[in-house]
């Protein structure tokens, strides 16, 4: 965050009241430059809803443990997209990189523009690179605790559905925004796996995007992401 050129930036650090010494390094920062709170949670949606909750700024975005900006200047081009009152969410494309070589790109996930359509074959944008106006996540209520692995796909249903309602904008950066590194929630044991297209049934069909087709259309779409490269 600190290497970013955009400076109008809230800083909000969640923490599940971690001992693994990242007190530690909160505490020795600059306390002008960030809020923290450490405190134990129920998941990682939970923290991210404590996240929203705590927020002041027109616009929401996070970074994940472990993720990191792929350039200097990824939230002056999301800053750029926002000065259109229009656009209420913003996007960009992401790579899954090696857990200890963050030089080795595992997977190119280019999400490609925006159209409504897309949501019934299975589209999502990375979540990682989404930014949205912060009354668009307190109309919806934020995630829905009661997934485990696949609120944030829920969350972008709801998202994407609203923005559509109000007329609003979606705007796609076509560059690589966040450096992910490989062993998240979603994707670090078959059990995960199994569990997250459960998960995301759910989500499509409480949202009436579709069923097993879109969900399939979901999960062969990944299958590129390993050969695709810049």
């Amino acid at each position: 965050m600190a290497a970013q050129d955009y400076s109008n930036v809230e800083h909000i650090v969640i923490d599940g009241a971690s001992s693994d010494g990242t007190r530690d390094i909160l505490q020795a920062r600059p306390q002008h430059q960030l809020r923290w709170y450490s405190e134990p949670d129920s998941g990682i949606y939970d923290a991210l809803n404590k996240g929203i909750s705590r927020a002041q700024g027109d616009v929401v975005g996070f970074l994940h443990a472990d993720d990191e900006y792929a350039s200097t200047d990824v939230l002056s081009m999301i800053a750029g997209c926002f000065t259109d009152p229009s656009v209420m969410a913003c996007y960009g494309d992401l790579v899954y990189v090696a857990q200890h070589d963050t030089s080795r790109v595992i997977r190119y996930w280019r999400s490609g523009a925006y159209h409504p359509k897309q949501l019934k074959s299975g589209w999502m944008p990375p979540h990682p690179t989404l930014y949205v106006r912060r009354e668009l996540y307190k109309k919806i209520g934020g995630f829905n605790t009661a997934y485990r692995i696949a609120a944030d796909y829920d969350c972008i249903l709801r998202l994407f559905r609203t923005i559509e309602e109000q007329g609003g904008r979606v705007e796609y950066l076509p560059t690589v925004l966040v450096n992910m590194r490989t062993g998240g929630a979603s994707n670090r044991s078959l059990k995960n796996i199994i569990q997250k297209s459960r998960e995301d049934w759910r989500a499509l069909r409480s949202n009436q995007v579709g069923g097993l087709g879109v969900l399939a259309k979901k999960n062969f779409s990944k299958l590129g992401q390993f050969f695709r490269r810049e």
